[in-house]
């Protein structure tokens, strides 16, 4: 990757880059690159019939005797006990994390893989629940063992849009891939190719042909960029790269070029869903509730701080796991609001359980044993069609919350007091509403968050055989516009909390000799452009094994368009006294709201999103500071895909390769992509605010102090943030404008312009090719944007 990288600077692209490389790259040793090809041998088509010998011979037994294991408990006790009844979920059948008996089971399954003594005992269990348990079950057991085993660090699974494209490709586009035959694909292009030669003979420098065929493009919209290029809904053959706008730190690496050769690819266009039948304008916006990042990062949240995980065992209370969680609820809403108003669209709706859902959802997937996904029409009403019963705990759960937030205490049921006018006290807050274990009384309100997604799908507290539906698992629910409705309620428990807290005082907000007196901004562009998501979960041809060793000789990706952005820079002016140690925050968020309003920053504080935060030693005198968006930390560039990672530990193996241990992205991270939401043409008009804040040393450990965040996300580290004050400060408390304002702050107002990255082929008549994908796009964008 250092050959790479080394690449880079020549051709002027390390802007592009996405390695934080704090010190030299660790690199993977015998012992773990055996671990590492393991996992991603036992989830390669997760759903079909297990086909390693080595893997089917040491998946003989499941190791249930307690000696085993450094901690034995009911869970594991209760999903033995189901194994003996026959009464585990059925393999093939759907499964729901917030599934209540669901839930239970891959509890004790992830209990069995984490409390394992050694690697052997988790070999040979994972062996045996890849042949027997549930699909859904053990990727989902398997995630979280690999995320919280302190001796994984640095290993890593597939994406989960890799394991399982089918929660995130509509169900056109998996029929295709599961049918896809190498044979009769040759055949097919060999027909068609003779086909086209005698059809566009005539039409070759013709634009008629062009112009009429665009006259028949019903509904279409910018991520149908295929349509413009002449291409079908079908598979193609790629001979030249895989597009990925990081792709450029591996293509030009003779290592990458050699290991690709033997590797065979295909690519289909892919859409998003768009509800032609069931129409409403929330469609409008699928390229982004169904991006496969912003869904992915949702999932990752809430497997790092999994509901059933307990904050002292596995040191989530160390990151503040409720008010984490809580806060990031906030901020996905505020940036879902800054989307919705790219399209001219106002609050997001207030979500009521005795009220219709305007909006409905027709997903459009089907999940891998056959079975499509629920839909909800339009002006659905939720109490209609509901079990009341479970209303009825889902609604006095929420009128208890609010009622204890207004009280300002709680007593638990030993008599504990606590107080709920301490800020310190939004990490229970955050536990309740994420209805985790650390929750207060947890009869009281653990399972609430559970209910209310299963009553969302129609499902019975034990009901162990459910429907398919989005919103029982958090890599699909955020597809659902009903999601930011329900979730705005979650949020508004945290600004009432928040409420009742006192505002800042300029004295507390002020910084005593220190000035931001100014902030340059680059000019802020975004764009679509087209990346491959690999999908070769979802093939269906016979594996070839040579000398008992597994040759992954085809991949199949999905070609899809989404958003990103143009990379910018911001430069500080700071003036200081004397020398300081200070955290530069950044936030973004609208300036007018959908009728062009000025928002007033008392009601805005709850739109801006916070896209960095850094810390930096200041000088006396004058300070400039430059700060790049490829250099925000909590952020990620596109992750390796499955077929190269594998191929990669493939040639460590047989000792061809050093495989760097961050060589893809951590999981945890934020698409950096969709930092700015999509804006206008003529420019959106937005506002960014910087502040400069004394350094507040964390308590327990400085961030990146345990752990490698090149590769790893710390979790329960404790020293995964860079100080101590409340996540979203200074906007998490209510303001008082005639105090707010000081030197160490300042707002810029800045345009987001929209580029138009497909004009180039309905507004001119210069494209020759048509009917072949066009490789200068893909090219000359990343050429242009990736340099500074």
């Amino acid at each position: 990757m250092k050959i790479a990288i080394a690449l880079l600077a020549c051709l002027g692209l390390v802007a592009a880059a996405s390695f934080h490389q704090t010190h030299e790259v660790k690199i993977a040793d015998k012992a773990f690159l055996a671990k590492q090809k393991f996992l991603f041998e036992i989830v390669y088509r997760v759903e079909d019939p297990l086909m390693f010998e080595e893997y089917i011979k040491k998946g003989d037994k499941f190791y249930f005797d307690e000696s085993y294991y450094t901690h034995y408990d009911i869970y594991m006790k209760k999903f033995y006990e189901a194994y003996k009844a026959h009464s585990l979920l059925p393999k093939g059948e759907f499964f729901g994390q917030l599934v209540k008996a669901h839930a239970k089971q891959a509890r004790g399954l992830f209990n069995f893989f984490y409390y394992a003594k050694d690697f052997e005992t988790f070999f040979h269990n994972v062996c045996w629940a890849r042949m027997h348990v549930n699909e859904g079950m053990f990727v989902y057991a398997l995630t979280l063992a690999v995320i919280h085993r302190q001796d994984f660090h640095g290993l890593m699974l597939p994406s989960i849009y890799e394991i399982f494209p089918q929660f995130f490709f509509n169900s056109k586009f998996v029929y295709e891939a599961e049918k896809f035959d190498y044979e009769m694909w040759t055949k097919m292009n060999m027909y068609e190719k003779e086909y086209m030669d005698v059809y566009y003979k005539d039409h070759k420098h013709s634009h008629m042909y062009q112009t009429s065929d665009y006259m028949y493009m019903k509904d279409w919209k910018m991520w149908q960029w295929w349509k413009l290029m002449g291409l079908g809904e079908h598979f193609y053959s790629e001979n030249k790269f895989i597009l990925r706008e990081n792709i450029y730190e591996f293509n030009q690496d003779t290592k990458w070029q050699q290991m690709m050769k033997d590797l065979q690819v295909w690519w289909m266009p892919v859409d998003y869903s768009r509800d032609l039948n069931m129409y409403n304008e929330e469609s409008k916006l699928s390229y982004f509730t169904e991006d496969l990042g912003w869904n992915a990062y949702w999932y990752y949240l809430n497997l790092d701080y999994s509901f059933f995980l307990d904050g002292n065992t596995f040191g989530l209370k160390n990151d503040r796991r409720g008010e984490l969680w809580l806060y990031t609820v906030h901020q996905l809403l505020s940036r879902y609001y800054m989307e919705r108003l790219s399209h001219g669209y106002g609050e997001i709706p207030e979500f009521s359980w005795y009220s219709q859902i305007e909006m409905g959802y027709d997903p459009q997937l089907i999940y891998y044993n056959g079975i499509g996904y629920s839909f909800r029409k339009n002006y659905y009403e939720l109490e209609t069609y509901g079990n009341f019963e479970m209303l009825d705990k889902i609604t006095g759960f929420m009128k208890r919350v609010h009622d204890i937030v207004d009280m300002g205490y709680y007593k638990t049921a030993d008599g504990h007091m606590i107080d709920l006018r301490k800020p310190e006290s939004i990490e229970y807050i955050g536990s309740v509403m994420q209805g985790n274990v650390d929750s207060m009384d947890k009869m009281f309100y653990q399972f609430w968050y559970m209910f209310a997604h299963m009553y969302f799908a129609d499902a019975d507290y034990y009901q162990m055989e459910v429907y398919p539906n989005v919103m029982l698992n958090f890599e699909t629910m955020m597809r659902d516009p009903m999601y930011y409705m329900f979730y705005k309620s979650i949020a508004q428990i945290y600004f009432k909390f928040m409420h009742y807290l006192p505002k800042y005082t300029k004295e507390q907000l002020m910084m005593p000799g220190v000035a931001l007196k100014h902030v340059e901004v680059t000019e802020l562009v975004t764009y679509f452009d087209l990346v491959d998501f690999d999908v070769t979960n979802l093939m269906n041809d016979k594996m070839v094994f040579h000398d008992g060793k597994f040759v992954w000789d085809k991949s199949l990706y999905a070609r899809q368009m989404r958003l990103n952005h143009k990379p910018f820079t911001y430069t500080y002016t700071v003036e200081s006294d004397k020398p300081e140690k200070v955290v530069l925050r950044a936030f973004i968020g609208p300036k007018f709201d959908e009728f062009g309003r000025i928002i007033s920053l008392t009601e805005n504080r709850m739109n801006f999103m916070e896209i960095d935060e850094f810390y930096y030693e200041l000088k006396a005198g004058t300070n400039m500071i430059t700060r790049k968006s490829n250099d925000f930390y909590w952020t990620v560039k596109d992750r390796t895909s499955y077929s190269e990672l594998y191929y990669y530990v493939m040639m460590a193996f047989d000792g061809k390769y050093d495989f760097p241990l961050d060589i893809s992205e951590a999981h945890c991270g934020f698409p950096d992509r969709l930092i700015l939401p999509m804006g206008w043409k003529k420019g959106m008009p937005m506002q960014m605010f910087f502040m400069v804040m004394p350094y507040n040393a964390p308590t327990k450990h400085e961030q990146f102090s345990t752990f490698d965040y090149t590769y790893s996300c710390g979790i329960g580290s404790g020293a995964r943030f860079i100080d101590d004050m409340p996540f979203g400060y200074p906007f998490d408390r209510e303001i008082d404008e005639y105090e707010f304002y000081v030197p160490n702050m300042y707002f810029k107002d800045v345009p987001i312009y929209h580029v138009d990255s497909m004009e180039q082929y309905y507004k001119y008549k210069g494209y020759t090719s048509y009917g072949q994908f066009d490789y200068t796009f893909f090219h000359d964008y990343y050429t242009k944007y990736f340099k500074f």
